[in-house]
């Protein structure tokens, strides 16, 4: 990772004074499931801003697999032997938050004067070592930033599991990192729902003022723009959340796109009726309730990045979610294992943010995609290794 001359120097002086002094050994859960001998983990890749609905997406991603609800590693602060930790862990998978390789904590933020977006304040070299060791069946200790009071923590010992998820604002910046991922997924919030979301959360259940509301969203958005938003070009699965086209005065209303890269390895994009057509479809209110401004769909083929794309579009937002069933009959290559699948998965998750729209929807079917990749891989290796065996 090549930062300025500047950047390395500030960050340099004062990393010593804000960094941890100790390791602690710690076990993981013993409901994680072991890799099977010769099985090589997946590496899963997630970028978005802060509050993007990362936490809700990776509900989704994890119970896909089944097993135990995915929680904190350890149990979490309050539990028994817990600990402060942002690493989630299900049966199957492990969810690694980028943030606990910032390169200083808060306060020492606030001596270099730069933003934890700014890529200066990441530690890619040791990102990168661990994404190895990981991928390569090793257990690494990984360091803890601590959200609640913004200090850097002894770290914890992470184990391989079949799927390793890290998420945060830089997966894709490290060249080296982006090699070692076998899918990566960009979660792209467009400015005006940005502003809409934090209004909502901050103004109306906060008491903030717009003047301040608008003062964050402005002294974000150099660094947002710098370093986070490019990585876009890096993903293979982009989920693009607008206002709806369906009525301008309309706040809350969204418009959700699956942008889909084609020609990825073990990935098919997901087609609404007839794959690689142009279609636009707004369903009976029959058979699917809507409210107003109503719902339309559409799957078009675009370029994006210079790269070709499927994009599937959901905009509007339905009534009840079984319902969802008649949309889901009409796509092709959902990953799902049996009919009504996507809905079911709907169901499971309905009190989460997005179940009534279209960002549920395409996080479920992202889900389903990467729960088919790794079933692809886990093929080809149990083949490989047959291979290998027979041969011996």
């Amino acid at each position: 990772m090549k930062l300025s001359i500047s950047l390395v120097a500030l960050a340099a002086a004062t990393t010593s004074a804000f960094m941890p002094t100790t390791l602690r050994g710690v076990s993981s859960p013993s409901s994680l499931q072991a890799l099977k001998e010769g099985e090589t983990p997946i590496i899963i890749g997630l970028a978005a801003d802060s509050g993007c609905g990362k936490s809700t997406f990776m509900r989704r991603v994890t119970s896909t697999f089944g097993g135990e609800q995915c929680g904190p590693l350890g149990g979490g602060h309050g539990t028994e032997g817990g600990w402060e930790t942002n690493t989630l862990v299900s049966d199957m998978a492990t969810v690694i938050c980028l943030d606990d390789y910032h390169l200083n904590d808060r306060e020492g933020r606030k001596v270099s004067g730069l933003t934890a977006l700014n890529t200066a304040e990441q530690k890619f070299d040791l990102m990168f070592e661990h994404v190895k060791a990981l991928k390569e069946g090793k257990s690494v200790m990984k360091p803890i930033y601590n959200h609640v009071n913004g200090t850097l923590d002894t770290p914890e010992k992470i184990e391989p599991t079949p799927v390793i998820i890290i998420e945060g604002l830089h997966p894709f910046v490290d060249e080296r990192v982006r090699e070692l991922i076998d899918f990566s997924l960009y979660l792209d919030i467009s400015s005006d729902v940005k502003l809409n979301w934090k209004i909502q959360r901050d103004m109306e259940e906060r008491g903030h003022s717009l003047e301040s509301i608008m003062a964050s969203i402005d002294a974000r958005k150099p660094d947002f723009d710098a370093y986070i938003e490019p990585q876009k070009a890096f993903a293979d699965y982009i989920i693009d959340v607008l206002p709806t086209d369906l009525d301008p005065e309309d706040k809350t209303t969204l418009k959700v796109r699956a942008i889909q890269k084609k020609g990825v390895a073990d990935f098919n994009p997901t087609f609404l009726f007839d794959e690689g057509s142009e279609v636009t479809w707004s369903p009976s209110a029959d058979k699917l309730s809507s409210p107003a401004p109503g719902m339309k769909l559409s799957y078009t083929q675009e370029q994006y990045f210079g790269n070709d794309v499927s994009v599937l579009t959901m905009d509007g937002t339905f009534d009840n979610i079984q319902e969802l069933v008649y949309v889901e009959s009409n796509l092709g290559n959902s990953n799902s294992k049996f009919y009504g699948e996507v809905t079911q998965a709907m169901l499971s998750l309905a009190d989460s943010p997005g179940s009534n729209n279209g960002t549920g929807l395409m996080q479920t079917l992202a889900a389903f995609a990467i729960r088919e990749l790794y079933y692809k891989k886990a093929a080809t290796a149990k083949l490989e290794a047959n291979k290998v065996e027979a041969s011996a």
